[in-house]
């Protein structure tokens, strides 16, 4: 994918465009539309390439308590909120453990640190207390990080643009697939999740989505993942999406929140 692009090694990414404090806009677009928005793109936009590799397989294991307390944050929504997941890049087995937390100006902070690819489905006592310490820094209080458990796993293949005029990056993911802890599945071939990720505006990348009429789109890979494969769980501001990307019926109880 993305071929016609330059390359650029993670070391100069992580120099140039790190942005662990950004604005994400994230957009649902057909995957068989990828080649014509890459078409607009800046001919200076660089790929992340390693080894000669583009497109890196992620795997993503988010845990929560018993009460959904992350995914009910998201789905209220609360001003401030979390996420805490371990994430593998699959192509060089190194894991992170990762703390996302939302906070003023809907900017995403996200924190992490060098776990073990073989706990990656466990919080260990490092874990704990790191996700503590975590949450605590940023206000979120009222969470026993104890009580956190492995609840959905997220694979798929990405591949990262850098945008040297903006300073600016985007991702693009692709092979989308969903899995519960109790082994219930869902995989979407023909999706594909733009992700862009810059500073307070909008970055040359949301520009040309807008204009082949893409908007961003209220999805969460965990929450809406979560809520496709749970029709317990109330959909609530993804339901449109759910109904219309994700084949998921609308009922009664997606229209307000229940806790």
């Amino acid at each position: 994918m993305m071929s016609q692009f330059v390359s650029i090694s993670l070391e100069e990414l992580v120099a140039q465009a790190s942005l662990l404090t950004r604005v994400d806009r994230k957009y649902i677009v057909p995957r068989a539309d990828l080649a014509e928005l890459a078409a607009d793109l800046d001919p200076d936009t660089r790929v992340l390439e390693i080894n000669g590799v583009r497109g890196f397989g992620y795997e993503s294991v988010y845990f929560d308590t018993p009460e959904r307390t992350s995914y009910w944050m998201a789905a209220r929504p609360r001003r401030r909120r979390f996420k805490v997941r371990t994430r593998t890049y699959l192509d060089s087995s190194e894991s992170y453990l990762e703390v996302k937390t939302r906070g003023s100006r809907s900017t995403t902070v996200k924190e992490r640190i060098e776990y073990r690819p073989s706990d990656r489905r466990v919080l260990t006592a490092e874990g704990l207390e790191y996700a503590e310490s975590t949450l605590a820094a940023t206000g979120i209080d009222g969470v026993d990080v104890r009580r956190l458990e492995p609840v959905l796993t997220t694979r798929y293949t990405r591949t990262t643009l850098f945008i040297p005029f903006s300073q600016s990056r985007a991702t693009i993911d692709v092979d989308l697939e969903w899995v519960t802890d109790d082994d219930h599945r869902l995989v979407l071939p023909d999706m594909a999740i733009v992700e862009t990720k810059s500073g307070s505006r909008a970055s040359a990348v949301d520009r040309i989505l807008w204009a082949h009429g893409h908007r961003p789109a209220t999805i969460s890979k965990y929450a809406t993942g979560l809520a496709a494969l749970d029709p317990q769980l109330a959909a609530n501001k993804w339901s449109r999406i759910l109904r219309t990307q994700f084949d998921r019926p609308l009922q009664s109880k997606d229209h307000h929140v229940c806790v």
